[in-house]
């Protein structure tokens, strides 16, 4: 699926914030990359309903602002603002709980843009035991899509095979340096050493099939 894991991983920045958000205090996973596309293809691909199952997963509902969305397999929601071809925000609702998304898209130097995603969470047991690693790595995987999409010759990604390679050592490899990063990231945040890493190695064993804890 990819030659060079360590490289993809390496070229993606990830941080983790604090905000109020609603009245309350929140965590927020921030990942970003550049691409080497525009501002309009990279907005196209995040938004448009034909391609987002090339990269990412089926998109059903109506993608437009107050609309509900439903991810196959994955979240629902409702998009809540937005501004093209710069960004829009959205409810991310999954298992009962409530989540937000930003995504962004930026203009860089020599016509390339930088697509950012803005995860906000409110702390609950889930991020206690996980920390920003279990976001974090799904939007990893996602960024990793999204890169091979818009890689030049790049055919739709199956996402049977996707998900196959996941359990292959290279899919491994991959959410064991994800997680390694999202720890990184979080201890750069303020989050103790021990406790960020202990987060980050749930994760990992989480993603790869060694926990049964979710």
């Amino acid at each position: 699926m990819i030659d060079d894991v360590a490289r993809h991983l390496g070229s993606v920045s990830r941080a983790v914030e604090e905000r109020i958000h609603e009245g309350k205090p929140a965590k927020v996973v921030v990942i970003s990359r550049i691409f080497d596309t525009t501002v309009e293809d990279a907005w196209d691909a995040v938004t448009n309903q034909e391609r987002l199952p090339r990269w990412f997963a089926p998109v059903s509902g109506e993608l437009r602002l107050g609309g509900r969305f439903q991810v196959q397999g994955n979240a629902g929601g409702t998009i809540i603002a937005c501004e093209p071809p710069k960004r829009f925000d959205a409810t991310w609702e999954f298992g009962g709980g409530m989540s937000w998304i930003t995504v962004l898209v930026s203009p860089e130097d020599d016509d390339r843009a930088r697509v950012s995603m803005e995860h906000i969470v409110q702390p609950d047991p889930h991020w206690e035991q996980f920390g920003p690693g279990a976001t974090g790595a799904g939007w990893d995987m996602a960024f990793l899509g999204l890169t091979l999409h818009l890689s030049p010759g790049r055919p739709a990604i199956d996402l049977k095979e996707g998900m196959a390679w996941m359990g292959t050592a290279s899919g491994k490899e991959f959410i064991a340096i994800s997680a390694q990063d999202w720890g990184r990231a979080d201890i750069a945040a303020g989050t103790d050493d021990a406790v960020a890493l202990a987060s980050a190695e749930r994760t990992r064993a989480a993603y790869t099939g060694e926990s049964t804890t979710t």
